[in-house]
């Protein structure tokens, strides 16, 4: 937290240390120009009407997120968001200036949405016992799925930690987890922030489907983990992962596993039976929560697994302009 702290303009530092025990909780702080300050817990936000943030506050925090250099952050704010020390991302909005249909900058930066980047050491325990072979020794093929703030992130990064290090019982793989958005290991300066285990390479920042072919052919891992999955490159892929005898494990973002099968892009997967287990999180409640397992033929095979409950890994207004290369501000 000290990480968020030192980056805040100092009145605002100060009344979010106000928070006292409460910071513990703290999920995201969301910063909009000329509007109070809102944290953001789990089950509810707090706005300070007393305390807003302005242009100027903007440019100061803008500065300080980017070490005073938009130019070395080009690639980061044209993705949305940027990855500080601590492994806290920091999201970005406003308005984007397109070339041939892709972004190629935000511009007009009104809006910063820091999440706070938590690790709950443990929260897979109960998950691995469902996606370990105990006969043969090894990893089931499985699809993690929930909807946002159910805990993906977190059960996903722990059991990178797990099957890495081989802990309670269970023998260390080499893992190449694929981190697109760099939210898993929260790499910083290519460097993980959160402990992924001893036997784990990271490939961060980089397309899912081409991240996986490159340590496939580079790092000769067991496991490949990506997060959210959806496309046709990235079912490709993975395809081409298992065929060379690879174990995947992935996420994906949906509220039921009916929901899930009803994507096209992911048909092929379910039609081959690529995936042996199907962990349904549960969305209602707190994080963390495993709703329901499946395998491979889309049986229910257990309800409602606990694991840990914690999550985290998360009108008119003046603006900032940021542009590629070069800052303006109005």
């Amino acid at each position: 937290m000290k990480e968020i702290l030192d980056m805040l303009p100092q009145h605002i530092e100060h009344s979010t240390i106000q928070l006292n025990d409460r910071l513990q909780n703290l999920e995201e702080i969301r910063l909009r120009i000329n509007k109070p300050i809102e944290y953001v817990f789990h089950h509810h936000s707090e706005f300070l009407e007393h305390l807003t943030f302005s242009e100027q506050d903007a440019k100061e925090f803008l500065g300080k997120i980017s070490q005073h250099s938009v130019y070395r952050m080009e690639e980061e704010l044209r993705n949305g968001f940027i990855t500080i020390k601590g492994g806290h991302r920091i999201g970005i909005a406003g308005k984007v200036t397109l070339s041939d249909g892709q972004v190629q900058a935000i511009t007009q930066i009104s809006s910063f949405n820091i999440r706070v980047a938590k690790e709950h050491i443990g929260s897979a325990s109960k998950v691995m016992n469902h996606i370990y072979n105990h006969k043969n020794k090894q990893i089931h093929n499985t699809m993690i799925i929930g909807a946002p703030k159910s805990g993906k992130t977190t059960i996903l990064r722990d059991l990178v930690r797990t099957i890495s290090n081989g802990v309670n019982g269970f023998q260390p793989r080499r893992i190449s987890l694929i981190d697109e958005r760099s939210e898993i290991a929260a790499s910083y300066e290519g460097i993980p922030q959160h402990d992924v285990g001893r036997k784990t390479d990271v490939m961060a920042d980089c397309p899912k489907a081409e991240g996986m072919m490159m340590m496939i052919r580079s790092m000769s891992p067991e496991v490949i983990v990506v997060d959210e999955i959806g496309d046709e490159e990235d079912v490709n892929s993975i395809n081409e992962a298992i065929h060379a005898g690879v174990q995947v494990i992935c996420s994906v973002h949906g509220y039921t596993l009916d929901e899930v099968l009803k994507r096209p892009s992911l048909k092929p997967l379910f039609d081959g039976q690529v995936f042996e287990r199907y962990i349904v999180l549960n969305y209602e409640n707190s994080p963390g929560v495993v709703e329901s397992v499946y395998d491979e033929n889309f049986k229910l095979l257990t309800k409602k697994v606990r694991g840990n409950r914690h999550e985290m890994d998360r009108g008119h207004s003046d603006t900032v302009h940021v542009h590629v290369g070069r800052t303006r501000y109005r």
